[in-house]
């Protein structure tokens, strides 16, 4: 992540210390700074071992030819500084380090450093901008703070204390490349040749060389529209008046060129690069026309360090890396010349306008160009056409072969979390059998659960107070015991008791279980349930087609969907199913599941299935009041809890094997007892006839396929459509947010719609165009 400090100095001066300092931080994604203030204390020691240090710099590279036009220009002030070994310029210049970071330790400025380390991470691209009023403190070393050793995508630069930024006008530029004005100034004593060969060297500029020019040429030149760069190579100083030798009878200062200057920047000139001598002056002057960048050498350079940074910024900040980050690693690769050129690591700094954005070079590519990436034409059309339909067929072949399946059941159970809450249902009343309820029933005989007295005088109990329908969802392959006569007459006779069986099943179980002898079977419902994979329950079977012949559980019907027909036809709604097994409730049709269903992928959808659309209220478990066997026979319940409702009987101790995972059970502690389900699914039913409560539905393969292709085609569009990386994948960010909403809100609706394959459409898309595209970028 990009960040931004700017670190203003205020008033002082190191003879007197700095009062105020103020950080501000800004970070891409936020629109104000966070601010932390401090001070550094008085440090005259280090502005003596600065001069010191300046005098012992010039001295030792006295001999060497470098981009100065005059070696007198810079004033040696002792006479034996002529003479300094190399070890004693080492040693001062260790001194001059330890110096200065001892100065920015200081207790003042303390907090400043903690607040900008605890807001920052070493992989950070940090651009730290300097600025104060008082010119010698700007001149440090600041390279040397420890602090860019914790940072290595940090890089300094300088910055005057009052900025502003230039008026800018509409310029044109041709050709989609980079424009560059190139002035090779007089080049007495040293070699402008690599200069000139290292900048023909770039890709996709367009340079002008101005060799050894005069004023007037110069000048002609900067009022051309659209430079992009200024760049300076040759003889320059910033003794009294920044200034630079355009040849050998000529030397201007930037006063001198002021409405040339003023011209190239409001017409888009982002960046002069002076590769010369001492230009520190030369950017203060051009801080004030408001020209966002400009690089400099902070104090005189030999040739040789000259034409190694220009080669190594030239050619990182052309491959794309930031101006920042260019100027970083190679101002850096300068080390391996400081044997011969000790210091050489200290001398490039950037001089910043806060008040612009530093750009890129494909940010300096020409606005013809944006717009041919921004808007293509229609071969690039069709070849996002094309690419986001290829994305689309491998991504259906995939969910086709069952490659998506887990991971779109996964979104679909987070979807399920997400929905907002529902009130339990009312209708129905659960009547749970416990460990307590299977212990109260001491030595009495029983098969099961529930023994014939217990469960006579259960239904009695019930039976008194008029449900609508009693659900008895415990297994009874056994008679009645002939002490039980009420029981078993009850049982045959009532007309409100639905009972369970259990189909056979060939890999499972090949015997089921038989119904209660007694209950007919217009009366009974199968008891089965349909896991997925996973072990998780998402679908409801209603019906199948008896098999009498492998198994003695012959009902058509679940058990749920007796009780909850039984319930609708009480109050006089419709409810049966289609001759295509579709569920009809009154007027409404709800189609059943098909073999290919979002996200699942060739599944047996025998019978007639349904998507389940559990009822969270406040939980899952939550679907309907419940009560134990103990309080419904202590008449510790209200008549009215059971009047005119489904009443569900079942067991929930621990000793029981009915239980069962759901899309809310994200531990093992939450699985939810066979009763509950089926609640949830005589709730699902009686609701949608009586309440509109959807059931949830899914879309046509052909509207899925077409929604897949939308989310592909957007992710081709967007990648065209938008440059850079961080502003592409910020936009896909909040694309697949998007995404993720509408198939939440939908969901709520009643509606499950794909999730995982348009978000990898989306993405893959975006990465196969941005690849296309910076193919064609590199072929330009």
């Amino acid at each position: 992540m990009s960040k931004l400090i700017v670190l203003n100095l205020g008033k002082g001066n190191l003879q007197q210390g700095f009062p105020t300092v103020i950080a501000q931080l800004w970070q891409t994604d936020t629109p104000t700074p966070m601010q932390f203030t401090g001070g550094l204390p008085a440090a005259p020691q280090l502005d003596n071992l600065y001069r010191r240090w300046q005098q012992l710099y010039t001295a030792l590279y006295a001999s060497l030819e470098w981009r100065s036009r005059n070696i007198s220009e810079f004033e040696i002030e002792e006479e034996d500084v002529t003479h300094i070994s190399q070890a004693e310029f080492e040693n001062i210049c260790q001194e001059l380090q330890k110096c200065l970071n001892t100065w920015l330790n200081s207790l003042l400025f303390l907090n400043i450093d903690r607040k900008l380390r605890t807001q920052l991470l070493p992989t950070d691209e940090i651009r730290f901008i300097i600025t104060a009023e008082c010119h010698q403190v700007l001149k440090l070393p600041w390279c040397l703070w420890h602090f860019f050793n914790d940072y290595p995508l940090a890089e300094i630069a300088l910055s005057p204390p009052e900025y502003g930024r230039a008026i800018k006008t509409n310029s044109q530029k041709s050709n989609g490349k980079v424009r560059i004005l190139a002035i090779l100034g007089d080049s007495q004593h040293i070699d402008l040749e690599k200069d000139q060969s290292l900048l023909k060297q770039l890709p996709h500029a367009e340079i002008k060389f101005l060799v050894e020019p005069n004023r007037s040429q110069l000048t002609e030149q900067l009022w051309e529209s659209g430079w992009d760069i200024l760049f300076f190579a040759g003889h320059s100083s910033s003794q009294g008046k920044g200034k630079m030798v355009l040849n050998s009878g000529e030397t201007l200062t930037i006063d001198q060129l002021k409405y040339g200057l003023q011209k190239a920047i409001a017409q888009g000139l982002h960046l002069a690069i002076f590769n010369s001598c001492d230009g520190l002056g030369i950017a203060v002057d051009l801080a004030d026309l408001h020209l966002p960048q400009v690089i400099v050498m902070r104090e005189p350079v030999p040739d040789r360090v000259a034409q190694e940074f220009l080669k190594h910024f030239l050619a990182a900040f052309s491959q794309g890396q930031t101006l920042y980050t260019a100027v970083r690693e190679a101002r850096e690769r300068l080390q391996s010349l400081e044997n011969d050129f000790p210091c050489a690591t200290w001398l490039p700094v950037i001089c910043q306008n806060p008040a612009e954005i530093s750009p890129t070079w494909q940010d300096l590519c020409d606005q013809k160009l944006s717009l041919k990436f921004s808007l293509p034409n229609l071969k690039h059309l069709s070849s996002v056409f094309l690419s986001s339909s290829i994305v689309t067929l491998l991504i259906v072949l995939i969910r086709l072969l069952g490659g998506m399946q887990s991971l779109e059941l996964a979104a679909f159970d987070q979807l399920m979390r997400l929905r907002p809450k529902e009130q339990p249902d009312s209708r129905l009343l659960v009547v749970t059998i416990t460990d307590q309820d299977i212990q109260a029933q001491g030595k009495e005989p029983r098969q099961g659960s529930l023994s014939d007295k217990y469960l006579n005088l259960l239904l009695t109990k019930l039976e008194q107070y008029q449900p609508a329908a009693i659900g008895l969802d415990i297994y009874r392959d056994f008679s009645v015991s002939s002490n039980q006569p009420e029981l078993a007459k009850r049982m045959q006779k009532s007309d409100r008791l639905i009972a369970i069986c259990k189909r056979a099943d060939p890999e499972y179980d090949p015997t089921g279980v038989s119904p209660p002898p007694e209950i007919p079977e217009a009366r009974l419902g199968f008891s089965d349930f349909i896991e997925d994979d996973d072990s998780v329950l998402r679908r409801h079977l209603l019906a199948m087609t008896p098999n009498p012949i492998s198994s003695t559980c012959t009902p058509a019907y679940a058990f749920s969907t007796q009780l909850a027909f039984l319930y609708l036809q009480s109050r006089g709604i419709t409810a049966k199913f289609t001759p295509d097994w579709d569920l009809q409730l009154g007027n409404k049709i709800f189609q059943r599941l098909k073999n290919r269903s979002n996200g699942y992928h060739a599944i047996d959808a025998q019978g007639s299935q349904i998507l389940l659309n559990y009822r969270f209220s406040p939980s899952v478990q939550a679907i309907a009041p419940q009560v134990t066997m103990s309080q419904v026979l202590n008449g510790q319940i209200n008549s009215n809890a059971i009047k005119n409702r489904i009443i569900l009987i079942g067991v929930t101790s621990n000793s029981s094997s009915d239980y069962w995972s759901t899309p809310y059970s994200k531990k093992p502690s939450q699985v939810l007892p066979g009763i509950l389900i089926q609640a949830q699914m005589i709730s699902q039913m009686i609701s949608a006839a009586l309440d509109n409560r959807p059931i949830l539905w899914v879309w046509t393969q052909w509207g899925e396929i077409c929604w897949i292709w939308y989310w592909s085609l957007t992710g081709g569009l967007l990648a065209w459509y938008v440059r850079k990386i961080t502003y592409l994948s910020m936009i896909l960010a909040i694309a697949i947010v998007t995404l993720f909403g509408l198939c939440l809100i939908i969901l709520i609706q009643g509606g499950w719609i794909p999730l995982v394959p348009p978000i990898i459409s989306l993405l893959v898309s975006s990465i196969q165009i941005t690849c296309i595209k910076t193919k064609i970028a590199g072929d330009r």
